[in-house]
Order: C-alpha cells, then sequence, then structure tokens
C-alpha cells in the first residue's frame, strides 16, 4: 500500500472508531433499578438467584446497569411483588407467580400446580414448547414481563404434627400450602393457608396450622420446622417442579436497549440452572441432618395420591369450563406433559430406578 493511501486508510479508520464510542455508549446508559423478592435473605437459594441474576447483569454492562436486591418486607410484603412490579413501585420483582391466584388461577400454571410438570419438563416446556409465549401474553394484562429464573425440583410432601394414612386423615388439617394445590386440598376437608415463608414457622409452633409445605430439606431445616413437626412427607405432588420468575415492568421492558433485555434475559437463564444445581447439591445432606435430628420421614401412601390425583383433575375441569385462559394455558401443559413422560419411561425414569437400586453397589 501507498504511504498516501495507509494514511487515508488509518484516517478512516480513527474517524470510524470515534463515531462508533459514542454510539455504543448511548446504547448502553446507565441504570439503577429495584428488585424485590418474595423471600428473606437466610434463603441463600431463593433470595441467592437474585443476588446471582444482579451481579451478571452489572458485569455484563460493566457496571452501567445495577441492580439492588430488597428482600421480602423490606419494600413490600412477600405476596405483594406482583402489585409492586405491575404498578411500578419497583421495576423488578422474583417470585412464585402462584401466589397470585386470587388475580387469576392461570398465574399458578406458570409456576406449579399439581400432577404437572416436573423440573426438566417445566425448563423444556419454555425454552421450547409454548410457555414462554404464553406466559408473555398472560403478563401483558398485569403490565409485566416474565423472566424464567429458578426451579426447586420437585418438592417435599411437608411437615405434619401427626401421621397421614388415608385421605381421611386429610380433613379438618390447617396446612400453610402455597398456590393452587390448596384448592386440590380443600376438596379433601384440608383448610388452606397462604402464609409467607419467613411467618410459617411461628404460625407452626402456635398451632395456627397443623402441618406445612415449603420446599425441600435445605430450605425446611434453614426454617426450623423440624423442631415443631415430627412427620415429614413426600413426594409434594403439587410442585414435582417450582418455577419463580423475575417480573419486569412492562413499560420499562419496553423502554431497554435490546442489548440490556438480552442480558437481563441471559442472566436470568444462568441463575434458573444454578438455583436447581444449587438444590440438588445442598439436599442429600440437609435430609440427613433432619433425620439424624428425629424426623420421621414418610411417603403419601398410594390412597391419598390416588385421592389427590382424582381432585386435582376435578379442579382443572371446573377451573377450564370457567376461564377461557386457565384451559389454553393448561392444555399445554397436559399434552406436554403426556408426551414427555413418553420419552421419560424409556430412558431418565429406567436408567434412574436402576441407578437408585443400585448405589450401594457402586
Amino acid at each position: 500500500m501507498k504511504r498516501r493511501q495507509f494514511i487515508t486508510a488509518l484516517g478512516a479508520g480513527a474517524a470510524a472508531a470515534t463515531i462508533a464510542k459514542p454510539a455504543i455508549a448511548q446504547s448502553m446508559p446507565t441504570l439503577k433499578w429495584r428488585l424485590t423478592a418474595s423471600w428473606p435473605k437466610s434463603l441463600d437459594t431463593l433470595y441467592g438467584a437474585c443476588e446471582t441474576f444482579a451481579k451478571y447483569v452489572s458485569e455484563a454492562t460493566d457496571g452501567k446497569f445495577q441492580i439492588q436486591t430488597f428482600a421480602a418486607g423490606e419494600i413490600v410484603p412477600a405476596l405483594q411483588v406482583l402489585d409492586a412490579v405491575q404498578n411500578g413501585t419497583v421495576e423488578l420483582g422474583h417470585t412464585a407467580t402462584y401466589y397470585y391466584i386470587g388475580k387469576d388461577p392461570t398465574w399458578a400454571l406458570f409456576c406449579a400446580t399439581p400432577f404437572g410438570l416436573n423440573t426438566r419438563q417445566q425448563n423444556a416446556w419454555f425454552y421450547d414448547g409454548d410457555g414462554t409465549k404464553l406466559i408473555a401474553d398472560f403478563g401483558k394484562k398485569y403490565n409485566s414481563h416474565c423472566l424464567l429464573m429458578g426451579n426447586t425440583g420437585a418438592q417435599m410432601g411437608g411437615w405434619f404434627r401427626k401421621e397421614i394414612k388415608e385421605p381421611e386423615d386429610l380433613k379438618g388439617l390447617k396446612m400453610r400450602i402455597g398456590g393452587w394445590a390448596g384448592k386440590t386440598l380443600q376438596k379433601l376437608g384440608v383448610v388452606p393457608q397462604q402464609i409467607a415463608g419467613g411467618d410459617i414457622y411461628p404460625a407452626l409452633e402456635k398451632g395456627t396450622i397443623d402441618a406445612t409445605e415449603w420446599v425441600g430439606p435445605y430450605d425446611d431445616e434453614k426454617l426450623g420446622f423440624y423442631k415443631v413437626a415430627k412427620y415429614y412427607y413426600y413426594p409434594g405432588w403439587w410442585e414435582g417442579g417450582t418455577t419463580q420468575h423475575t417480573l419486569v415492568n412492562l413499560a420499562k421492558w419496553n423502554e431497554l436497549p435490546k442489548s440490556y433485555q438480552a442480558i437481563l434475559t441471559s442472566a436470568a437463564g444462568y441463575a434458573n440452572v444454578e438455583e436447581t444445581g444449587k438444590y440438588d447439591a445442598r439436599n442429600p445432606q440437609a435430609l440427613k441432618r433432619l433425620v439424624a435430628a428425629g424426623t420421621q420421614l414418610r411417603p403419601f401412601s398410594q390412597s391419598v395420591m390416588e385421592a389427590c390425583l382424582k381432585a386435582s383433575n376435578e379442579v382443572n375441569a371446573e377451573t377450564s369450563a370457567a376461564n377461557a385462559d386457565y384451559k389454553k394455558v393448561w392444555d399445554s401443559i397436559a399434552a406436554f406433559r403426556n408426551d414427555a413422560y413418553l420419552w421419560w419411561q424409556v430412558a431418565e425414569y429406567s436408567y434412574d430406578t436402576f441407578m437408585i437400586r443400585s448405589r450401594t453397589r457402586s
């Protein structure tokens, strides 16, 4: 290249760099948002997902996009996260959408529903099935954009002061139970109570409730339920996999540059996988500690499971007949679940069953 051509080309490159830098800066504004969670800070799995999310958003934007996280009660109570996001009190909220069945029972289907999808199936439904589109359309009614962000895995059936051997043992039981499962258990005589995580222990200790469920061994141990209830049942048929979401105020979401929208989505996706990993890694040792402390581990009997499934089917049929949104989402889940278990019984279930039986020999 001749000297004059080289200098001309170098000058053009420098000019382009000068133009590009302000353009990049303009596309990455400095933002400070607040996120309110439905969890106490002591739950380093659930609240920890919020911290992971905020950390990666900050790092991906060189600190330009800061998200301050707040535990339940610091801005609004645990069960008012959707309201806070919807009305713009905060830009973001991390929650379990089944807390909002009072607004519309369809919210429960995006979180956990009795005899629904397991964790991997839920992720598949959201990432490659209809889940993301359905919650995007539904969330607009509540001025919210919903980002998949966390799954606890299959939950436990909860803590009881007495043994539950037959469906009749459930009659008259006052039980803290989140979400849509309470509707099913009502058909079997249970009196469901929706109580935020941080308020459950005193209610159980005082006898205001007779039983409670929360998540599983790691979180339940932290909340101390084993100190006031002896029997620990499984499985939590109402939550075969429990998805949490970060709700974003829709107007604020739409104002974001596409790059920031992508960063929020990616950070939420990482937190989604990390949370399940934490539970899978920490639950086994916590379960051992609980049993060593005197916890009585019990499976729900076949008769209890069958009665609950029958009641759940009735609830889904009744609600679908009265609520078009619910029917649309439930039909999608049911069809996806039935196909997913065709595959599960071939490989996943067969492998897991063999490994469980062989774990002391390998």
